[in-house]
């Protein structure tokens, strides 16, 4: 649905030139949500303004729906953009209008005809659950009511793509939570192919199929969130799930274990102690819920040095799991891989 590639944009003033987003390729599949993950300054906001060509590339190419948006000026680039909704961080409503003449806004820019737009303002205040808040001013209703608002709005034209500029890092954590609930809900029920942007690990939790980790304007790693969570050394994983620091004793090897579906529900570490008669020691872990699904991760500390414990990494990654070695001064090399 959303095809990125080799996107690049650069800033300048005053003889100076900030890349902002540096070569990133990018798909979105259909009917997937997506999430761009990253701190201030990393380039997210900029890239997601290309999406729309809010803000126009330097160089690259930007596919929405196999259309070429870069190659279509004029009425047909306004057309294609009706096709992608967006919704904002500060919710950006008029406070003169009313709730329903907000969500009308858009249609009206569209020419649609008043019977037909009264009736979808209808339609997507009950999508929203803000029918009873039709005729009430923005200054009356809540920050989460707001941004139930604005996304109706991104909703009017009936867009196939819907764009989410860190849409609930304003929000406090129940609203985020029925936020995002609400987008997901959309997802299913309208098919709807959402790219969001945020900094919050939370987001990524709850409702993203995929996602990217992004730094420096450049795309570090992408996929699934499934599979990047099995991935070692995973920036997503690792965000998902920090560990507290551990000072492991001499002569021992930490590993870090993440695991996910099947393998959370098998009591891997006390087999793995039962098999090999060791005492495995447990520095640290976490369990959470992504994507329905449990997954986790541990750092475990196993006596002797990584060379000692190849037949025990070996059963750990047999029994599904993803294993790092990252005992201080191991380098991965030295490892004999086990499979």
């Amino acid at each position: 649905m959303i095809q990125i590639e080799k996107l690049r944009k650069v800033y300048r003033a005053r003889g100076r030139e900030v890349t902002a987003v540096d070569g990133v390729d990018l798909t979105v599949a259909e009917g997937e949500v997506f999430g761009v993950l990253g701190r201030s300054g990393a380039g997210k906001s900029t890239l997601l303004r290309c999406v729309n060509l809010l803000e126009r590339p330097d160089a690259g190419r930007v596919r929405v729906g196999g259309r070429d948006l870069l190659a279509l000026r004029g009425p047909a680039l306004r057309r294609a953009r009706q096709g992608i909704g967006m919704i904002h961080q500060h919710f950006g409503l008029l406070g003169s209008r009313t709730v329903a003449g907000n969500v009308a806004f858009p249609l009206e820019v569209m020419g649609v005809p008043r019977a037909e737009r009264a009736a979808r303002v209808d339609e997507l205040l009950e999508l929203v659950g803000l029918t009873e808040h039709a005729r009430a001013h923005p200054a009356r209703i809540s920050g989460g009511q707001k941004q139930r608002v604005g996304i109706a709005r991104a909703l009017a034209g009936r867009p196939k793509v819907l764009l989410s500029d860190e849409a609930t890092s304003a929000l406090d954590p129940a609203t985020t939570a029925s936020i995002l609930e609400l987008l997901r809900d959309l997802n299913r029920r309208l098919g709807l192919t959402i790219l969001l942007i945020t900094h919050e690990m939370e987001v990524v939790k709850r409702i993203c199929d995929s996602a990217a980790v992004m730094r420096d304007g450049r795309i570090i790693e992408s996929g699934p969130v499934t599979g990047l969570l099995a991935r070692p050394g995973s920036e997503l994983t690792q965000g998902l799930f920090p560990l507290p620091p551990a000072v492991p004793r001499a002569g021992s090897t930490v590993v870090e274990v993440t695991f996910a579906g099947g393998a959370a529900d098998r009591p891997f570490v006390s087999a793995l102690a039962r098999r090999f008669s060791v005492d495995v020691t447990i520095l640290g872990g976490a369990v959470e819920t992504v994507g329905g699904e449990r997954v986790g991760r541990l750092r475990l500390e196993l006596p002797g040095g990584p060379s000692a414990n190849t037949a025990r990494l070996a059963f750990l990654r047999e029994s599904g799991l993803a294993v790092e070695v990252t005992t201080p001064g191991w380098a991965p090399a030295d490892e004999e891989d086990p499979r």
